[in-house]
């Protein structure tokens, strides 16, 4: 049976969420937080908006989970709606979402989407907006968003533990075909700070495992104007790092990442997916073999969370909601292959880390000043 590696709230038991990762530092409106009031025995109409498309094996199919969990679990009617890539069509896109009267709650992620979110709630002070991994700026939008719930993901921290698995991982050798390779590979999407954000707290793991994230972790941007939908690009990086003596590479770049498997599979080398456990969604087996492990920041479970916490009129609305190890949010996927690839003496290790982190005993650094 497949578990994880620090559980996303106990596999959402325990109710306390890319693209592949795109966000913003978090900033709370200086006005009191809101609450809003539980509708008993109301079944919400949940609509999700996409900046891109479902199949990304990644955040966006993460969140369209979510939504399916709401419709199975609590009866919600939900509906997604996906944009597609065209950046000129993503604002419109969301006002015409907005404007119509099919929905209680629209839902929204990203970096790209949180300035129109911020534009396009205050217009609609009966509807609830959610937005994930970004949201707007509370102490600037009019009235203070007050109908806005954010949640965003402490990914540094969660990354911070994939370094340590994987700096260990790589300093023993063990790995098959690894040959004398120590560098670890990682593909952003672009260069901000939420992606930055990934490396950072790899980088600190990596150098706390013993190595040198200086010469043996090599970083490259996708960039250009689909950074996160192109994994031709993703793929092209991968085969670089590859031959610059990497022995793994981890796409933090929604599917443009997974140019990284094939690169992998046809390489006879090894990869890590992002978001959610990738060894689970990618359906190819030869790419699947290369996935050691995911590091886990579950968009499913975190719109769980607030549908669960909404109906009992939990939810805080008006400002940034931050979830870490602490609330059991982040973590790498405990799968088949990362029990054949990482020895238990480097789980204990990875294990003891999370516990410091969660307890506040480690502080782990980040891209956010």
């Amino acid at each position: 049976m497949n578990k994880k590696l620090i559980p996303w709230l106990g596999a959402i038991a325990a109710t306390s969420l890319v693209l592949s990762a795109c966000g913003a530092k978090p900033t709370a409106a200086p006005a009191a937080e809101t609450k809003t009031e539980a509708k008993t025995g109301a079944k919400l109409r949940v609509k999700l908006v996409l900046n891109g498309t479902l199949g990304d094996k990644s955040f966006f199919d993460s969140a369209k989970r979510g939504m399916d969990m709401m419709t199975k679990e609590l009866g919600y009617e939900t509906k997604v709606i996906e944009m597609g890539y065209d950046r000129n069509k993503w604002e419109p896109g969301l006002e015409e979402a907005a404007a119509t009267d099919d929905y209680d709650v629209l839902v929204a992620g990203t970096f790209d989407m949180s300035g129109y979110v911020q534009a396009v709630a205050p217009k609609y002070p009966n509807k609830k907006f959610w937005t994930f991994d970004a949201g707007p700026d509370f102490a600037k939008c009019e009235g203070g968003c007050k109908n806005v719930y954010s949640i965003y993901f402490k990914q540094n921290e969660g990354s911070y533990l994939l370094g340590i698995a994987m700096g260990e991982l790589v300093k023993a050798k063990t790995l098959p075909n690894q040959g004398d390779r120590t560098k670890v590979g990682i593909i952003g999407g672009a260069d901000f700070p939420v992606i930055n954000d990934f490396i950072v707290g790899f980088k600190q793991g990596f150098k706390e495992a013993g190595m040198n994230p200086d010469s043996d972790v090599i970083v490259q941007y996708v960039g250009g104007d689909n950074p996160f939908s192109n994994p031709a690009k993703g793929k092209e990086i991968a085969k670089a790092m590859y031959a610059q003596g990497a022995v793994i590479v981890w796409g933090v770049a929604g599917s443009s990442g997974n140019g990284a498997f094939e690169a992998a599979a046809e390489d006879g080398m090894y990869a890590l997916g992002v978001d959610s456990d990738q060894y689970l969604t990618i359906p190819d087996a030869k790419q699947k073999a290369t996935i050691v492990t995911s590091m886990l920041k579950n968009v499913d479970a975190g719109l769980f969370r607030a549908a669960k916490l909404d109906a009992d009129g939990k939810l805080t609305y008006g400002a940034p909601d931050n979830v870490g190890a602490a609330d059991d949010a982040v973590g790498i996927a405990d799968n088949e292959n990362y029990q054949k690839f990482v020895s238990k003496d480097i789980q204990a290790k990875v294990a003891a880390a999370f516990e410091k982190v969660k307890s506040g005993a480690m502080k782990v650094e980040t891209a956010f000043k």
